[in-house]
């Protein structure tokens, strides 16, 4: 019942991790709020004064609250045990028990990547986000862009998938039905008005303090597949968003700019010290995410048609039975970084490795 999992987050002392490790225990809102105290300390190790909170009930006026709230609102609440909540989410060690939705829920079922980056988005950034998201959606016909509706990067992803046809879905970091920031309203009506959503886990009792960006990030990064970084400075909100996804072990990918900019240097920084992977257009997003391999590709050409060279059959023989990483390669083979990165690409070409998530390759046997 969404009435038990939203007292939970009004619990006080509880925290989202809290929330999570007691529906791991229990199975439901509903089990939890049913366990006696000494059941709560036992099964759980909650603390006693925690413990004693939730057998008294506490969270359910302002749950009930909640509900009027949506109902006026025409707002859905979606709870980590509906079967619509999102899988990637779900798979987080800190995923939101409760999820509130203005528009559709099912723009949330499908396949997800985000974009993010600078609010101080430049024209370069502007025409990428543009060419990024246009050619996913050409090649994954049903992909779901997720932002966070701010200014720059993210309203520019929202506006690119709009353009193009593509669902999109805007997390943000307040209560809804209102957006931050106001004057993105039309946006986030029009994200609505074509099957998209606008997403919080943050109750109309939730006082704003300007201090949920940073947890608005790991819901935007958890939701997807992968996470691309257009646009960014040294430091930023969309490097932590990009922090995320490598720690839920999502792909990160960034998009390089000059040395020079520093608007890009955040992307570069990222690229060079090997935290995201450099993505140029549409189809090396989908590539990275591997998304092509349930479509059918043009056949291959056989051996006798492409055949390898002395040196690329020498270096096959590199691999063993288990994927190995581009590190492990360049410490078997003693290549350069630059060298490696056009053999694999030759023999990827070839149809004798191919590449798997986690920047991996295989032997095709």
């Amino acid at each position: 019942m969404p009435l038990e999992s939203i007292a939970l987050t009004f619990v006080s002392g509880l925290g989202t991790k809290g929330v999570v490790h007691l529906l791991e225990t229990f199975g439901s809102a509903a089990a939890v709020y049913s366990a006696s105290q000494r059941e709560l300390v036992e099964r759980a190790s909650l603390r006693e004064d925690v413990a004693r909170r939730i057998a008294a009930k506490e969270g359910m006026r302002e749950a009930e609250r909640e509900l009027r709230h949506c109902h006026q609102h025409g707002l859905s609440i979606l709870c980590s045990t509906d079967e619509r909540y999102p899988r990637l989410l779900r798979e987080t060690p800190d995923y939101p028990a409760v999820l509130y939705v203005r528009g559709r829920v099912e723009a949330l079922a499908g396949r997800m990547i985000s974009f993010v980056g600078t609010r101080k988005i430049s024209a370069y950034g502007q025409r990428m986000c543009d060419e990024l998201v246009r050619g996913v959606r050409e090649l994954v016909p049903d992909v779901c862009i997720v932002s966070g509706l701010a200014f720059g990067v993210d309203g520019a992803a929202h506006r690119a998938a709009l353009s193009c046809g593509a669902k999109t879905v805007a997390v943000v970091a307040n209560s809804l039905p209102q957006v931050t920031p106001a004057s993105h309203e039309n946006l986030a009506a029009d994200i609505v008005a074509h099957g998209g959503a606008i997403v919080s886990e943050l109750s109309s009792q939730v006082k704003q303090n300007g201090h949920f960006y940073i947890p608005r990030n790991r819901i935007i990064a958890a939701l997807s597949a992968g996470t691309v970084v257009v646009e960014s400075g040294e430091s930023g909100g969309s490097l932590s968003t990009a922090a995320f996804a490598d720690g839920y072990n999502r792909s990160v990918m960034a998009v390089p700019g000059r040395a020079s900019d520093n608007g890009s240097r955040g992307c570069n920084l990222l690229i060079r010290n090997r935290k995201a992977q450099l993505v140029l257009s549409g189809r090396d997003v989908v590539s990275e995410l591997m998304w092509e391999l349930g479509v059918a590709e043009p056949e291959e050409k056989t051996p006798a048609e492409s055949p390898l060279s002395e040196a690329e059959q020498q270096f096959l023989e590199y691999f063993d039975s288990d994927p190995l990483t581009i590190d492990q390669l360049q410490l078997r083979s003693g290549m350069s970084l630059g060298d490696l990165s056009y053999m694999l690409m030759c023999l990827e070409l070839s149809g004798a490795i191919q590449p798997l998530a986690g920047k991996r390759y295989e032997k095709i046997k």
